[in-house]
């Protein structure tokens, strides 16, 4: 519970100064997928939502955030996708696609190179990302767990991005904050979730210029 307050306590104060600092309009861009589009709860209920209102409420009235999850989608369709977000000239990209890759047991140098891809166009359109890490259950077998969960920080380091260790931290095997899937957060598991995006996402709407 303290820990929960605490972390709470740390993202007011972030969206304090990010309100003092006075940010423009910005477009953020969610580019994931099932656990992005908010499977299983309404469509105001999914983190994008909950983070265009968390944004609201810290003075950020004029950034729009955009849900462009879709279930069932893999790092495979990252590339496309992203380019027709392109078209609509985002500010901030958070990538948050891999855990059906993983959940396939599809191949981690494919993975890789997709998300790989989708930075480095994102990058050169001067989109700043934020990369999502996911983590995976330990029955896929210990090698291919800890190589999968390593690819994430690997990249972000790679590429010099924003990373969010681990999209659903503090929410994932807990069966009180997930559908009876046990993969999908439900309404309050997003509540959580919101958290762990907002703390990557403030400190970028901050103008540093």
């Amino acid at each position: 519970m303290r820990a929960r307050l605490g972390c709470v306590a740390s993202i007011t104060a972030l969206m304090a100064l990010a309100l003092a600092s006075g940010v423009g309009a910005e477009t953020i861009v969610c580019l994931g997928d099932s656990l992005t589009e908010g499977f299983g709860v309404s469509p105001e209920r999914s983190y994008p939502s909950l983070l265009q209102q968390r944004l609201q409420d810290a003075g950020h009235e004029d950034v729009r955030v955009v849900n462009a999850g879709i279930s069932g989608s893999t790092t495979a369709s990252a590339l496309s996708r992203l380019r027709w977000q392109l078209r609509s000239g985002p500010d901030i990209l958070l990538l948050a696609l891999g855990a059906n890759d993983g959940l396939r047991g599809l191949d981690l140098e494919a993975t890789e190179k997709n998300l790989s891809d989708a930075i480095v166009l994102a990058k050169a359109e001067g989109v700043a990302v934020v990369l999502a890490g996911m983590k995976l259950p330990p029955n896929y077998g210990a090698d291919y767990t800890s190589r999968f969960e390593a690819l994430f920080p690997s990249l972000a380091r790679r590429y010099d991005v924003a990373l969010i260790p681990f999209l659903l931290d503090g929410v994932a095997a807990k069966p009180d904050l997930n559908l009876a899937d046990g993969i999908h957060p439900n309404a309050e598991g997003y509540e959580r979730v919101v958290l762990n995006v907002l703390e990557v996402v403030l400190p970028l709407l901050s103008d540093g210029s």
